[in-house]
C-alpha cells in the first residue's frame, strides 16, 4: 500500500537542474578562451582584414559623441567610400548584426583600390607643394628670413634625424 500511495504522491520538491552550474561556467570559461586571449591589452580594434583584390578599406568616422556626422558621411562618399557589409566579415561584428561594420563611432569602408592610390598621390604632391611654398618664404629675399649677408642668410636642412627620447 505504501508503494501505490508514493507512486500516486506528488513529487514535493522540484527536481534539481539538470546540469550542473559549476561545470556550465567551466565549459563556457573554455569557450572564451578559445575564442580571444585574456589579454587583449594592446590589439588594435580597429585594424581592418584584407580588402578584396582591386579594393581598398578605411575607417571612417560616422558619429562623435553620439551624435551622427551627417555633413561628414556625405563627403565621405562623395569621395566613394561605400560601407563593408557585415555578411563580408560576420566575425568583426556580434551574432545576428546586420548591414555596416562599426565601432566606437568608426564604419569601416570601402573604395576600389586605383581611387584611394590616385588620393594619396594628390595628397603628396599637395604637402610637397606646401614645403616648396614655406621653403620659398623663407630664403626670398622679401621674406621673413631673407638676407643679404651670407651670414645671416637661413639655412635649411632636408635630412631627417632621430629625436632624442628623454628617459624619466
Amino acid at each position: 500500500m505504501k508503494n501505490v500511495e508514493a507512486a500516486n504522491r506528488r513529487e514535493v520538491r522540484p527536481s534539481l537542474r539538470e546540469d550542473d552550474p559549476r561545470a556550465l561556467a567551466a565549459q563556457r570559461a573554455a569557450e572564451i578562451r578559445g575564442n580571444s586571449s585574456p589579454f587583449d591589452d594592446g590589439v588594435d580594434e580597429f585594424a581592418a582584414p584584407p580588402a578584396p583584390d582591386g579594393w581598398s578599406y578605411e575607417w571612417k568616422r560616422k558619429s562623435s559623441m553620439n551624435m551622427e556626422d551627417l555633413s561628414h558621411m556625405n563627403h565621405v562618399r562623395r569621395m566613394g567610400w561605400t560601407p563593408v557589409p557585415v555578411e563580408r566579415h560576420p566575425d568583426m561584428m556580434h551574432v545576428g548584426a546586420e548591414g555596416s561594420i562599426e565601432r566606437k563611432g568608426m564604419i569601416l569602408m570601402e573604395r576600389p583600390e586605383e581611387i584611394t592610390l590616385d588620393a594619396r598621390a594628390k595628397d603628396l604632391l599637395m604637402a610637397r607643394r606646401q614645403v616648396k611654398i614655406k621653403e620659398g618664404q623663407l630664403t626670398s629675399s622679401d621674406g621673413l628670413l631673407g638676407r643679404d649677408d651670407s651670414k645671416m642668410a637661413p639655412k635649411l636642412k632636408k635630412s631627417y634625424e632621430p629625436m632624442p627620447i628623454p628617459n624619466d
